[in-house]
């Protein structure tokens, strides 16, 4: 399904401004919210959206009395973000979904109920109201899709890398939390095809946790899979904190990136719908750099790592650092 741009509107984009934070497009990008190659997602699309929720879901009117309508159109732009790759990459892929169970899904709907509320916090309200007013056709393909393309390449992916860790913060005159050392490590690694490996070897000899050769099938860590490690091609570096239990950050270059590995039969347990889903969108990360995505500042910045929008580069969950001078493939 595309979305066809309609008439852009200044009213509707001054009014776009006061519901959403952070209102600094540029004059290129004024009645856009996301710019692909070959087409356009408009602000007014994403605010006739808005406007749904706001009428039609009690949590959207909580959102809006609590100013955090802001989460919910960066969650509406992610995800028309992910519809648009997604449908790129099923053509190249060769997927489609069974009509007649995509007609059992529809037929019990499960988005057809108002958002519950209960227990559940503002970004994950965000993601239950913006998978409601899209097009539940939409987002059940969008879903089953994820997970078709998860599954197909499950037992056939594997990356190989070599990594160091950041594990505390730095004080004085200018301290750093781990987040800009692993950023700025992962800049640093990423100065010459030489330099990472020289970094993991002053670290190494500084005690701290490195590995190099690491090799991880997608069949034997699915949860890993889903991390930007499987996203990159080889000759990047990567920042990421795997878990927000643990403050460690990882910081490492791909040196491999296999999508026909051999099936290695040894599976631990099969993945979740949701585990395969997770996998089928990191999948994606290369087809979001292909088709040129450029987001409307007003809804934040797109995040490689989270595969989501940051309200600000400030705020991303990690960095995604090509190799000066390596070969991409």
């Amino acid at each position: 399904m595309r979305i066809m741009g309609r008439s852009r509107s200044l009213l509707a984009a001054l009014a776009a401004c006061l519901l959403l934070a952070g209102c600094g497009s540029g004059p290129s990008q004024v009645g856009s919210a996301v710019i692909f190659s070959d087409r356009e997602v408009t602000v007014d699309q994403v605010q006739d959206l808005l406007d749904k929720a706001v009428r039609e879901q009690p949590v959207a009117q909580q959102l809006s009395q609590q100013h955090k309508l802001d989460l919910l159109g960066r969650e509406i732009v992610r995800q028309l973000v992910v519809h648009d790759v997604l449908m790129r990459a099923a053509q190249r892929e060769g997927l489609a979904v069974d009509p007649r169970l995509l007609d059992q899904f529809l037929a019990a709907d499960p988005l057809a109920d108002p958002v519950d509320t209960a227990g559940a916090d503002p970004s994950q309200l965000a993601q239950q109201i913006a998978n409601r007013v899209r097009d539940h056709r939409e987002v059940i393909t969008d879903s089953l899709l994820l997970q078709a393309l998860g599954q197909k390449y499950l037992d056939r992916m594997s990356v190989t890398f070599d990594y160091t860790s950041v594990s505390s913060d730095i004080g004085g005159d200018q301290p750093l939390d781990r987040r800009e050392r692993a950023i700025a490590k992962a800049e640093e690694m990423a100065q010459s095809p030489t330099a990472a490996a020289e970094v993991i070897r002053a670290d190494a000899a500084a005690g701290e946790r490195t590995s190099t050769g690491e090799v991880v099938p997608a069949a034997q860590a699915p949860d890993l899979a889903t991390l930007v490690l499987f996203g990159v091609q080889p000759g990047t570096v990567v920042a990421f904190q795997p878990s927000q239990e643990q403050a460690v950050w990882i910081v490492a270059i791909v040196r491999e990136r296999n999508l026909n590995a051999p099936s290695s039969g040894e599976q631990v347990t099969q993945p979740s719908a949701g585990q395969l889903a997770a996998i089928g969108q990191r999948l994606l990360q290369p087809y979001v750099e292909e088709a040129g995505v450029r987001i409307n500042p007003r809804y934040g910045v797109w995040d490689p790592v989270a595969m989501n929008l940051a309200p600000s580069s400030a705020e991303t969950t990690g960095a995604v650092v090509p190799v000066k001078g390596a070969a991409q493939p």
